[in-house]
């Protein structure tokens, strides 16, 4: 799901390369390298959402890319390749911001919320969020969400990952991901609603 105009899917595979060689990770036959480049545009669209900088998200990638074809032997074949990656990722983020002294958002684990009363409209946000096209007003309100929630919420419903995947992506309970979720659809909803209803407004005037 494109979000804002970004480098293609080939120049990122580009700057993957294998540490030490001088072609690319994926030209060889290991089904472990092919898998994890299988996954860049995934991995870029996150670190896009932790970073907001291009160039920043292209050094994110890369260092995710080199830390897990370095610790390849570690991974457990049969398990969630995709889930290993978004965990490097994420703690390589984490490190980055405490090494710039600037500590990533936390929310203070909260009891989970009941489920939002949403009959009373169209769609849900999960609904929104997973469609096909992401509109101009959907990127907004992604946007302008909390980090910890934009997260949250991003890992569940656009790449689908279970609570306890994201919980060790970033290193919280299961309940403070189920909280942030709940709570960030609730933003989430509530920015897209007031923006339609204002657009309505403008084109009745």
């Amino acid at each position: 799901m494109a979000f804002r105009s970004r480098p293609t899917r080939e120049s990122r595979q580009e700057r993957s390369r294998s540490p030490g060689t001088g072609r690319a990770a994926g030209d060889g036959a290991d089904p472990f390298v092919q898998e994890a480049l299988s996954y860049v545009d995934s991995l870029y669209g996150t670190a896009m959402r932790l970073t907001r900088r291009a160039a920043d998200a292209e050094d994110l990638v890369q260092d995710t890319y080199l830390k897990a074809f370095r610790a390849s032997k570690q991974f457990q074949r049969g398990t969630n390749l995709k889930a290993w990656l978004f965990t490097i990722l994420h703690n390589t983020f984490r490190n980055i911001k405490r090494h710039d002294g600037r500590n990533p958002v936390d929310v203070n684990s909260e009891t989970v919320e009941q489920a939002v009363d949403l009959h009373a409209e169209q769609h849900t946000p999960e609904q929104l969020l997973t469609r096909a096209t992401l509109d101009a007003d959907l990127q907004a309100a992604l946007d302008a969400m909390p980090d910890a929630f934009r997260q949250a919420v991003w890992l569940r419903d656009v790449e689908e990952f279970s609570y306890a995947e994201i919980a060790s992506m970033l290193d919280v309970p299961i309940g403070t991901v189920m909280s942030r979720i709940s709570r960030g659809r609730r933003m989430l909803y509530d920015r897209l609603a007031a923006s339609r209803a204002h657009q309505r407004t403008e084109a009745a005037g």
